[in-house]
């Protein structure tokens, strides 16, 4: 059911990335066709070569790197039924807001046509600044699908609300968002 359905996922970076390699090997898996685009800072985390393989599709790291005259991380904005950004960090919790577009992926982002869901990931604290809930609230107005953050321990020994949700939490978001039954 879900073979010709097309989903971007957009990873940045933040350590949850590596759950971003568990997402795709599970969405592929489901018969998705995913194609996914990273954050010059993701690439620090997991490299590009771990979601080709992954997602049998190459990826997209750069605005400047176009296999023909279209680019490529635009027709994937309007190729995608659901653009999903995780783990998603508060930089681009507040270039979605705001319209920035100054990377491959917050550029499709913007050319997204399709449905978009976030999975925000950060520190505690930086999740409870102010400007960042009020760069949710606007997602929010917009009708953007938000999962988590949960609670609990971060990477960086902090505890509270900043964790990304588990894969399967996310998963079970896109079937609702795509209505599939799982």
């Amino acid at each position: 059911m879900s073979d010709s359905i097309h989903i971007t996922l957009g990873v940045t970076g933040c350590i949850a990335a590596y759950k971003a390699a568990d997402l795709t090997s599970k969405l592929t898996a489901a018969g998705f066709t995913v194609h996914v685009v990273m954050t010059e800072s993701a690439t620090q985390l997991v490299t590009p070569r771990t979601f080709q393989t992954l997602s049998r599709q190459a990826v997209t790291t750069s605005l400047w790197e176009v296999n023909d005259w279209k680019p490529g991380h635009v027709d994937l904005g309007v190729l995608s039924k659901l653009l999903v950004i995780a783990p998603c960090t508060a930089n681009m919790l507040a270039k979605l807001a705001h319209g920035i577009a100054d990377d491959a992926l917050s550029t499709c982002a913007l050319a997204n046509t399709g449905e978009l869901l976030v999975a925000p990931a950060m520190n505690p604290a930086m999740w409870n600044n102010p400007a960042v809930q009020e760069n949710v609230e606007i997602l929010r107005r917009r009708k953007v699908h938000i999962v988590g953050p949960a609670a609990g321990r971060v990477a960086c020994g902090a505890d509270g609300t900043g964790r990304m949700c588990e894969v399967a939490e996310i998963m079970a978001k896109i079937y609702e968002i795509l209505e599939i039954k799982q």
